[in-house]
């Protein structure tokens, strides 16, 4: 069997409340060791030209193993 990794990303789905990711993490082994906050990005036609926007923010944590 491999190896797992100490540390894993944990994004809060759309629809799923911080309470709910932070479960996942604990139901999977890892306690949450840093939040981030990544923007979403869109792309969006103005004035014949093609921008990019920000959608909205996506909170991700850092999870680490927890010792056993």
């Amino acid at each position: 069997m491999g190896k797992q990794s100490k540390k894993k990303r944990f994004t809060v789905e759309e629809g799923e409340s911080i309470n709910d990711c932070l479960n996942r993490m604990k139901k999977e082994g890892y306690l949450p060791v840093r939040r981030m906050e990544e923007p979403v990005l869109k792309e969006v036609k103005k004035n014949g030209k093609i921008e990019v926007e920000v959608a909205r923010q996506q909170i991700v944590f850092e999870g680490k193993r927890e010792e056993t």
